[in-house]
């Protein structure tokens, strides 16, 4: 599954609550809780621009990202910019969102498949949103919620739709590898306090 791709070196990754958006968050009490979620799309791109390709399982390695996806190798678009982003994770809701045009902020409908969204997780019944600065668990994978993550027009030119607007403040979150494991569509996703 291990993917041997040459390139640049792997950036430097900043551990999630080192960034401002996640050291602010930690210190703070709240967010949503008493939720439960899972999994359901996993996706990868041995580098940028190519196609995400769709996996069944996937081995996330501590403090380096998914096996086989560009930001574990150092070839994804944003690589060179130092930040927490070893998994990115985009809630179905959203998506169930655009493909009702709900706000209606474009001509219509939006269609995003899984694959389209270019993060690596698809997720459903978990607010993102909220998990900045918070640990949660994927199956046996321990996660750090990072920063939010902002639409961009690159993936507006990628897809050739007007995403921009449509996902902005709902484009899904980065996040660290705190403990790394396997992870398949169906694991659930739970929230952890600082003590597990």
């Amino acid at each position: 599954m291990s993917v041997d791709v040459k390139g640049p070196p792997r950036p430097r990754m900043i551990e999630a609550f080192e960034h401002a958006a996640g050291a602010i968050a930690a210190q703070t009490p709240g967010g949503a809780t008493g939720w439960r979620g899972s999994l359901l799309h996993i996706h990868i791109a041995p580098a940028a621009s190519y196609e995400m390709e769709e996996l069944d399982e996937a081995i996330c390695v501590a403090g380096r990202g998914i096996e086989g996806d560009r930001y574990f190798s150092g070839l994804g678009t944003y690589s060179p910019k130092p930040d927490v982003r070893e998994v990115t994770l985009i809630e179905q809701e959203a998506l169930d969102a655009l493909n009702r045009n709900d706000p209606p902020l474009q001509s219509g409908p939006l269609k995003i498949e899984p694959r389209d969204h270019r993060r690596n997780l698809t997720v459903r019944g978990v607010p993102l949103n909220h998990l900045v600065g918070r640990r949660f668990r994927v199956g046996e994978v321990v996660l750090r919620g990072g920063r939010l993550n902002f639409p961009c027009k690159y993936l507006e030119e990628l897809l050739g739709l007007p995403v921009f607007l449509p996902l902005y403040n709902r484009s899904g979150l980065n996040c660290g590898i705190e403990r790394g494991g396997i992870i398949r569509p169906g694991d659930p996703i739970t929230m952890l306090d600082e003590s597990e």
